[in-house]
C-alpha cells in the first residue's frame, strides 16, 4: 500500500465529526495494534461487520460511510499535502512528540499531526510561555526573559502564535537565535502568511509548524481554545507571564495542575489586576521576573489553613486573608474560596460568611481533640 493511501485512510479516521478523540485513538489501536488489521481491512468492512466487531452505534457506522466515500478526496489532499512539503505524522509514528503522548495520554493527543520544518524538534526538551493576549509591559518583559533563558539552555520555546505573549516568545527566542514549534489554531494549509514570513527559519531548522487540525480548516475561537491544550502537552515546563480568572490560559494552567505538571507562574507585584496569585495559591511555583523561584510565603497549605481558621467559626474573606496573612486582594480570594469544594458561603448581617461543610466540621473537630 502507498503512503498517500495509507495517509489518506489515517485522516478519514482522525477527522471523524463530533467524535472524541480518545474514541478516535481507541478505535485506532483496536484495528492496528489489537486486531492486526490493515486500515484497507476495515474500510473494506460493511456496517453490520464494524457494528458485530467493534461494537460501534447506528451513527458511529454511518460517518464512516460516509469517511468511505471520502477516501478518493483525501488521497488527493494527501498527495497535495506532500507535494507541498508538509509531513504527517500518525500517533504511533516515531516521528510523533513523546512529550505529547505523554501529556495527553489517548484521551486527548491528536491522532495526527500535520507539520513543516524541522520535526526532529519534537523530540527536544521544550518549554511553554502562556499568557493573556492584551498582556501588562511587565508580563511581556517576563516572557522576554523566559525566552532568552530559555534559548541559552538549548531548549524548544512552544508558541501558540496568538497576540501578546505568545507572540512575543516566539518573537524574542527567534531573535535570540533560538528555536519554536509554533503551534495553529488552523488548518496547516491555511497559514500561507506565516510560510512566507518564516520561510528562512524553516528552512535553517530553527522552526517548526504544527497543527493537529483538517489541514485546510480556517481559523475559530474552538480550535483557538482546544490549541492550547496541544501548547501545553507539547511542553515540558510551563511558564505563565499572565493569567485572568476565567478563558484559555486559566483553564489550561488549572488543568495542568490537577495533573501534577509543573508549572511557573511570575509572582505578580502588588495591585497588579491578573489572576496569577490564584494560580500559585492553587499549587503553581512562584517565581520572579526572572523566572527564578521565590519563596511561597507560606501559601502551599493553603487549603489546610483556610481549614484550621474555619474550625471554630464562619469568617469573611477579609478576616481569612488576615488570620492566614496573605498579601492578595479580598475579591480574588473570596473567588478562591468559592472554589473550595469543603467550604459554604452563607449571608450573615449582609456580610458573605464562608464555613466549613457539617463533614469537614466533624473531622477536623476530631483532627483537633485533646483525647487524639
Amino acid at each position: 500500500m502507498s503512503d498517500i493511501q495509507q495517509y489518506a485512510y489515517w485522516m478519514a479516521l482522525a477527522h471523524l465529526p463530533k467524535w472524541r478523540t480518545e474514541k478516535i485513538n481507541r478505535l485506532i489501536v483496536e484495528i492496528l495494534h489489537e486486531r492486526k488489521m490493515s486500515f484497507s481491512d476495515f474500510f473494506e468492512m460493511d456496517q453490520k461487520s464494524w457494528s458485530e466487531e467493534f461494537h460501534l452505534n447506528s451513527n458511529e457506522l454511518n460517518d464512516l460511510d460516509i469517511a468511505k466515500t471520502e477516501l478518493p478526496n483525501y488521497s488527493f489532499l494527501v498527495e497535495d499535502l506532500l507535494n507541498q512539503g508538509f509531513e504527517i505524522i500518525p500517533i504511533d509514528a516515531d516521528d510523533y512528540s513523546p512529550t505529547l503522548k505523554n501529556n495527553l495520554k489517548l484521551k486527548y493527543a491528536p491522532p495526527l499531526l500535520y507539520t513543516k520544518g524541522n520535526k526532529n524538534l519534537l523530540k527536544e526538551s521544550s518549554i511553554a510561555i502562556v499568557g493573556s493576549r492584551n498582556a501588562s509591559d511587565i508580563s511581556l518583559e517576563f516572557t522576554k526573559n523566559i525566552a532568552k533563558n530559555t534559548v541559552k539552555n538549548f531548549q524548544v520555546v512552544v508558541s501558540g502564535f496568538a497576540k501578546g505573549v505568545d507572540r512575543t516568545a516566539l518573537e524574542e527566542t527567534l531573535s535570540a537565535y533560538g528555536r519554536s514549534i509554533i503551534v495553529l489554531p488552523q488548518g496547516i494549509m491555511t497559514f500561507a502568511s506565516g510560510f512566507k514570513k518564516y520561510y528562512s527559519r524553516i528552512i535553517e531548522g530553527d522552526v517548526l509548524i504544527l497543527s493537529a487540525y483538517h489541514p485546510k480548516a480556517p481559523w475559530s475561537v474552538g480550535l483557538a481554545m482546544g490549541r492550547n491544550a496541544y501548547i501545553y502537552g507539547l511542553a515540558d515546563k510551563i511558564y505563565v507571564a499572565e493569567s485572568d480568572i476565567k478563558g484559555g490560559t486559566w483553564s489550561g494552567v488549572v488543568d495542568g495542575l490537577r495533573k501534577n505538571r509543573e508549572i511557573y507562574v511570575r509572582k505578580p507585584n502588588q495591585g497588579e489586576n491578573n489572576a496569577n496569585d490564584l494560580l500559585i495559591l492553587k499549587g503553581a511555583t512562584p517565581v520572579n521576573i526572572n523566572g527564578d523561584i521565590v519563596q511561597k510565603a507560606g501559601l502551599e497549605n493553603f487549603e489546610e489553613q483556610v481549614k484550621n481558621v474555619l474550625s471554630s467559626k464562619p469568617l469573611t474573606a477579609r478576616e481569612i486573608k488576615d488570620r492566614i496573612q496573605i498579601d492578595i486582594d479580598t475579591r480574588k480570594l473570596s473567588s478562591m474560596l468559592s472554589e473550595l469544594t469543603f467550604v459554604v458561603m452563607e449571608k450573615d448581617n449582609g456580610k458573605n460568611r464562608y464555613r466549613l461543610k457539617n463533614s469537614e466540621l466533624v473531622q477536623t473537630n476530631l483532627f483537633n481533640s485533646r483525647d487524639i
